[in-house]
C-alpha cells in the first residue's frame, strides 16, 4: 500500500470520478507569467492616469512587445485599473456635418486658445496649433497675454520651419479677425476658414485636442509660474507626438502615422517651442514688430 493511501477511504481516481474532475488537474500549477505585464500596466497607470485600457495596450505594443490584447485585458482587470465610465444624458438627435480629414500633411491646420490660471490666481493662455492630417501638435505657445501679432509670429515660425498650409481653421475670436491677420493670410496665400458662432463641431479636431490637453496637463498639475507650464508642455508634446496612441490613427502616434512606422520612432523630428528667457522675449517682440510693420 502506498504512503498516504490509508487517509483515503476511496482511491484518488475514484474520488475524482465521483466529483467529476480530472485527476491531472489536482496537481496542475499554472505557468502564466504576468509580472512583466503588471509592471508595464502599473507604470502606465502612474504616468497616464486618465488613459484607459486600449491606450495602455497600444503603448505596450508600440514598444515592440508582441502580446495578445485579451491577455493584457485580463491582467488589467485583475489589477483594478479600469476607469469608471460616466453615464451621459441622452440628447436628442442632431444634424451632423462631416469634417473631412486632409489627404496630405500641412494641407489644413487648426488653431485655438485654451485658458487656465496659476496657483496665485493669475490667468494665462495657451495657443494650440495642430495638423488635421495626423493630429500632430505643431506648437503650443503659452503666455499671460497673446495678441494677434504674437499669433502671427508663431505662424510665421511654423511656415518657415515646415511649409505654408492651404487652409487654417479657427473660430471668430478677436485675435483672428484683426486686420493684420487678414493681410498676412493674403501675403502667404493661406485661406482662413472661420467656423460659425456656436458650432464648435466645425472645428472638431482642435476641440478634441483641447480636451485631451486640458485633462492631461491643465487639470493634472498646479502651476506656480508660467515657466512650469512651458516645461510641462514640452514634455507632454513629446509624448503626444511620438508615443501616445491615437484612436483615429489605428493605435499609432501622430509621428508613427506620418512616417508609416509600427515600432517606436526615434526622436529628432519634433518641433519644440523657443526658449522664453528675458532676452528672447525682447527679441521676439522686436522681431514681430519689424516683421509686421511691412504689412
Amino acid at each position: 500500500m502506498k504512503e498516504g493511501a490509508a487517509d483515503h477511504p476511496f482511491g484518488i481516481s475514484r474520488v475524482c470520478r465521483i466529483i467529476r474532475i480530472s485527476r491531472s488537474s489536482l496537481s496542475y500549477r499554472s505557468l502564466k507569467e504576468d509580472v512583466s505585464i503588471e509592471q508595464h500596466l502599473l507604470a502606465h497607470a502612474q504616468r497616464h492616469p486618465r488613459e484607459g485600457f486600449w491606450k495602455a495596450y497600444f503603448r505596450i505594443r508600440n514598444t515592440g512587445i508582441v502580446i495578445n490584447h485579451k491577455r493584457v485585458h485580463r491582467v488589467y482587470k485583475q489589477l483594478g485599473l479600469a476607469l469608471r465610465r460616466k453615464v451621459k444624458k441622452r440628447l436628442p438627435a442632431r444634424r451632423k456635418e462631416t469634417l473631412v480629414q486632409p489627404a496630405l500633411m500641412h494641407d489644413t491646420w487648426s488653431i485655438d486658445f485654451v485658458s487656465d490660471a496659476l496657483t496665485n490666481g493669475r490667468k494665462f493662455r495657451s495657443f494650440n496649433i495642430i495638423d488635421d492630417y495626423n493630429r500632430e501638435v505643431l506648437f503650443i505657445e503659452t503666455d499671460y497675454s497673446i495678441k494677434s501679432s504674437r499669433v502671427l509670429w508663431v505662424l510665421n515660425h511654423l511656415v518657415h520651419k515646415n511649409r505654408a498650409p492651404k487652409k487654417i481653421r479657427m473660430d471668430n475670436g478677436p485675435e483672428f479677425i484683426a486686420r493684420i491677420a487678414t493681410q498676412w493670410s493674403m501675403v502667404h496665400g493661406i485661406e482662413f476658414k472661420y467656423t460659425q458662432p456656436g458650432k464648435p463641431t466645425q472645428n472638431a479636431y482642435i476641440e478634441r485636442f483641447n480636451r485631451t490637453y486640458r485633462q492631461d496637463v491643465l487639470d493634472s498639475y498646479l502651476f506656480e509660474s508660467i515657466e512650469e507650464v512651458r516645461e510641462i508642455n514640452e514634455q507632454w508634446m513629446l509624448d503626444y507626438n511620438h508615443y501616445r496612441p491615437h484612436d483615429a490613427l489605428d493605435g499609432m502616434s501622430p509621428i508613427m502615422w506620418k512616417c508609416g512606422q509600427q515600432g517606436s520612432p526615434p526622436p529628432g523630428t519634433f518641433l519644440t517651442t523657443l526658449p522664453h528667457d528675458n532676452n528672447n522675449s525682447k527679441l521676439e517682440k522686436s522681431t514681430a514688430k519689424s516683421t509686421f510693420e511691412q504689412y
